[in-house]
């Protein structure tokens, strides 16, 4: 196996047991799965049991004790074949447990991470609401605290919540301070999977990701322990913030992991079909586009690479975390529109899953910070930069 991009022989092995997972138990039922609708509850499991839903988690507390840049190399391997198992892993792994593991306490931990990462429980983020999705300062959804109880009183609305109807434990982004502008005030509280008042709605019937499930959930007069309030009381902004720009290099590599896929597959259908009696593969109108998609997924993994070393080295990655992830995301949708037009009306066919990675791949242009807004992000960085 080559190794241009100076992996250690660590980040080597769990690729390649990502990648045997991938082709071997992965892609004979994606389809299938994505055809009926179907959660991949027993992928998730076995991943469970090889401790890659818990990559990052130190193993105190359940989870692999890998570093940044394989939990990366899990993500790109489970993609090639499935962006609705990759995309469950990093709504779990990313922005559901990670704030567990920066800012909770050791009872939290012991009590919602140990169990997340091992597998037994999946986690979800709640932070998009109906009318705040990108502008998360808007949050509405309030929290106040009962001192005759000790418990918080939870009442709004929560939308598009990932890992629905599977998930456990709640990661809930809630105005504490009612009084406090925009993003002050506001604080990540757990709720627990049938605490009276709190209401999971079915999922959403969306154009991608059929396997991972995602909805509304609805809070009225949800009663929680004070304790489960997860770090400083109003400043879970900036603790989320700091969970966004990991869950940024994540779904940037689930966006070169399926373009990824669809080079592959496309290169292999181009191989086979026969036009005016030559593989189309020997014309340029195919060829160059092979050249642009390779070219095009090469640049933005390497990006992504050396971002997760940076983190890795304790050094800022937000601003480059954002970049990479606008670029992979629309360099995914862009490959995807490519892989299509070679394999022509076979790129609309189910069989051949080139449409399938491109009804999922817009999604990425979406979640973890919409091109929009991670163009904000950078121009922001920019202008700060060169004053």
């Amino acid at each position: 196996m080559d190794n241009k991009y100076f992996l250690t022989e660590e980040e080597l092995m769990i690729r390649d047991m990502a990648r045997k997972f991938a082709d071997e138990v992965v892609a004979p039922t994606v389809t299938d799965l994505d055809r009926k609708h179907l959660f991949p509850e027993d992928q998730i499991k076995q991943l469970g049991e090889m401790g890659f839903l818990g990559a990052e988690v130190p193993e105190e507390y359940g989870g692999a004790g890998l570093n940044c840049l394989s939990h990366i190399l899990i993500m790109e391997e489970l993609a090639r074949h499935s962006s609705s198992l990759a995309s469950i892993i990093d709504a779990h792994a990313g922005l559901g447990t990670q704030p567990l593991l920066k800012a909770g306490t050791e009872e939290q931990k012991q009590k919602y991470l140990v169990p997340a990462a091992s597998g037994e429980t999946l986690c979800a983020f709640a932070l998009t609401e109906p009318q705040s999705g990108s502008d998360s300062g808007g949050t509405k959804t309030s929290a106040v605290l009962d001192e005759k109880t000790n418990e918080w009183v939870i009442n709004g609305t929560k939308a598009f919540i990932t890992n629905i109807g599977y998930a456990k434990t709640f990661l809930v982004a809630c105005k504490t301070d009612l009084e406090a502008k925009g993003s002050r005030g506001i604080s990540i509280i757990i709720v627990e999977e049938g605490t009276p008042g709190f209401t999971i709605g079915k999922p959403e019937e969306k154009m991608s990701n059929h396997s991972s499930y995602s909805g509304e959930l609805s809070f009225q007069d949800c009663r929680v322990p004070k304790e489960n309030l997860v770090g400083e009381l109003n400043r879970g902004f900036p603790l989320m913030m700091s969970c966004v720009d990991e869950g940024r290099l994540a779904i940037s590599a689930v966006a070169i992991g399926m373009a990824q896929g669809v080079l592959e597959r496309a290169t292999r259908y181009s191989k086979q079909r026969v036009a005016f009696g030559n593989p189309i593969c020997t014309y340029q109108g195919i060829s160059f586009k092979l050249a642009e998609m390779a070219a095009d997924i090469e640049a933005c993994r390497m990006m992504l690479y050396n971002v997760c070393r940076m983190k890795e080295a304790g050094l800022p990655f937000a601003t480059e975390a954002t970049m990479v992830k606008m670029l992979s995301s629309e360099m995914c949708v862009n490959v995807c529109d490519k892989g299509v037009q070679i394999l022509g009306g076979y790129g609309l066919c189910e069989e051949y899953e080139v449409e399938r990675f491109y009804r999922d791949a817009k999604l990425l242009t979406i979640g973890e910070g919409t091109s929009e807004i991670c163009r904000m992000i950078v121009s922001g960085s920019v202008l700060k930069q060169y004053d």
